[in-house]
């Protein structure tokens, strides 16, 4: 049965068991699929990848609010007030 593999590199679990850094290493910063049996188990994602991908969530839900209170009413607020 095919499976998709969401990244352009991959690695056995036995290549991660065996060296995980160079493994990490490997991908140039990319998640890496990590395989069992041939199927994807789970994606390898460096730190920095994910905190990007973690800020690009957030700025997706910021879009989301945004836009659903954009027809509300603004309300006005001197500095001095805060």
């Amino acid at each position: 049965m095919p499976y998709p593999i969401l990244s352009d590199m991959a690695a056995s679990i036995s290549e991660l068991k065996a060296n995980p850094m160079k493994v990490v290493a490997s991908g140039d910063g990319r998640a890496i699929a990590i395989l069992n049996r041939n199927e994807p188990a789970f994606y390898c994602v460096p730190a920095a990848a994910y905190e990007a991908l973690m800020e690009a969530l957030d700025d997706v839900d910021l879009v989301r609010l945004v836009k659903a209170r954009m027809h509300e009413d603004a309300v006005p607020v001197s500095l001095d007030d805060l």
